[in-house]
């Protein structure tokens, strides 16, 4: 899979998302990290010229609310509603209903063990190939829980 890991907004904190990215290179994956402070439409745009399969989105800042659904409504309006995003950071729990609404598959919170991202993208691999969707605008209400 090629995926794509960014950090939208003014948020300076990015070891999680290099970690992340350096873990999911490791399990085989093709990975591309954005860098810091980058605006939803230079992350979409990374995502077309990439032709990523995947978008993960990092936030620490608590500014997730406005910025991850901003650039799911984003990939859609460009026509990559194929593209899974899912997202980690600091997320209350009851703030995600929000983010899954907007097309999101899964959030990711401190703690998190790698093989558990890494059995995100294997089930998202699987469900591609059995034509379930997973995209950020395909519909559905699949949304990764752990332990799938």
């Amino acid at each position: 899979m090629r995926i794509v890991i960014a950090k939208p907004g003014l948020d300076g904190h990015d070891r999680g998302a290099k970690v992340v990215a350096r873990a999911l290179r490791d399990a085989g994956h093709e990975v591309i990290y954005t860098g810091l402070r980058r605006t939803p439409e230079q992350i979409v745009r990374t995502v077309l010229d990439e032709d990523a399969d995947m978008l993960g989105l990092s936030s620490l800042s608590g500014a997730h609310a406005f910025l991850f659904p901003r650039v799911c409504q984003l990939l859609v309006e460009a026509g990559c509603s194929d593209v899974t995003v899912f997202g980690g950071g600091i997320i209350p729990l009851d703030e995600r209903s929000l983010l899954f609404d907007s097309g999101m598959r899964a959030i990711f919170g401190p703690g998190t063990k790698m093989h558990e991202m890494s059995d995100f993208v294997d089930a998202v691999i699987t469900r591609v190939s059995s034509n379930q969707p997973v995209g950020v605008g395909e519909g559905g209400d699949w949304v990764w829980s752990s332990g799938e």
